[in-house]
């Protein structure tokens, strides 16, 4: 099997101060079901999407205009056997210019072919960042989950704690 980490690269006609806040706006993107800060160094917030997926990130690298990176606290899959698979996998977007255009590349460090959820995750985070994170950051409106009950998240919500503002 193929191990290399999950990339995948976008080009938008926009500044890249207007890219670093579009990536920040995670609730304008990946989802509405975020739950604290996403957009200082240090801040913690969680993601929800229905019983499926539910996620606590702490932001670890944020240099405007240049990269943004989250590391993976705690995930929990529900159609996975290893309900571990992302804790500690570290989520980068990288800004650079290139041709007039500003270039995201997004990597996540640890999701390889050798994960349950790969196939999974890969084509979500292709349609997020392809479609969505590229979508708000050239027109101003992404495709993000929409906010939904997270009352069955209530027991992990319970045990990670809320996040770190």
């Amino acid at each position: 099997m193929d191990a290399k980490n999950f990339t995948t690269t976008i080009l938008v006609d926009k500044t890249p101060k207007e890219v670093f806040n579009a990536i920040n706006n995670v609730r304008g993107w990946w989802s509405e079901n975020i739950d604290g800060n996403t957009d200082k160094l240090d801040a913690e917030f969680l993601y929800r999407y229905k019983d499926v997926h539910i996620c606590k990130i702490k932001i670890v690298q944020f240099i405007p205009e240049k990269k943004v990176a989250w590391l993976v606290l705690e995930n929990h899959f529900n159609f996975t056997k290893d309900q571990g698979e992302w804790k500690g996998n570290k989520i980068i977007f990288e800004i650079s210019e290139k041709d007039n255009q500003t270039q995201i590349n997004f990597t996540q460090i640890g999701l390889t072919s050798e994960y349950e959820c790969y196939n999974v995750c890969q084509d979500a985070w292709t349609g997020y960042i392809q479609g969505s994170l590229k979508d708000l950051a050239s027109i101003g409106k992404g495709k993000p989950n929409t906010k939904e009950d997270d009352s069955l998240n209530k027991e992990l919500l319970k045990k990670w704690g809320l996040p770190k503002k």
